[in-house]
């Protein structure tokens, strides 16, 4: 009688042992998954930022190109250099994003986009300018990237929507609590960000 009850409870411990088991698997298994879409995200992000650097240094060939025209107005060349100065500046750690991150980052580039189109608009005023070569090559440069930028943003989002859903639904959300993954902010579309940027053309 003893040895069955004593087989019995072995039995009943070797089964709470495995489901214990199964459990640890399958909370390390979601926990690696969480590890992996995180790391798309931050990939995600290097890549939006390697698009807007590039944005940024094509800034001082189109300084160099403008500044040959004597006439041109100054005060809109120095917004975009200044504009640029501050987009540079806006640095995130993408493992620590905030929503309020993210704002202060789009601002910044916001305001050089804004910067950048009101120049556009003003080189008409100035044929000479808008046939100059290397000016040329910058509008080709400048509408490639704008386009990058547009298309690495959705890249993104896409990214960060499957990352936060993952980390949300049960019963994934108790794991990601318990290993403090957190929710990663989303790109806001800027008004008119559907539009390609404009290229003025002889």
């Amino acid at each position: 009688m003893n040895n069955k009850g004593c087989f019995g409870i072995g039995t009943i411990g070797l089964v709470l042992i495995g489901v214990i088991a199964l459990v640890i698997f399958w909370g390390i298994g979601i926990r690696n998954g969480f590890v992996g879409s995180e790391q798309n995200v931050n990939e995600k992000w290097a890549n939006v930022e390697t698009v807007y650097q590039k944005r940024a240094n094509l800034i001082p060939n189109l300084e160099r190109t403008v500044k040959s025209y004597a006439k041109f107005e100054q005060e809109t060349l120095t917004k975009v250099i200044e504009a640029r100065s501050k987009a540079t500046q806006v640095t995130i750690d993408p493992t620590n994003m905030t929503e309020a991150d993210l704002a202060k980052f789009q601002a910044a580039q916001g305001e050089l986009s804004g910067a950048l189109s009101r120049l556009m608009a003003v080189v008409e005023q100035y044929p000479n300018l808008k046939a100059d070569q290397q000016f040329i090559d910058f509008q080709r440069e400048y509408t490639a990237i704008e386009n990058s930028i547009r298309a690495e943003t959705v890249n993104y989002n896409a990214a960060v929507k499957e990352y936060n859903t993952s980390i949300k639904v049960f019963p994934n959300n108790i794991i990601a609590n318990f290993s403090n993954f957190k929710e990663k902010p989303l790109f806001k579309a800027d008004a008119g960000a559907e539009k390609a940027p404009e290229v003025f053309t002889e």
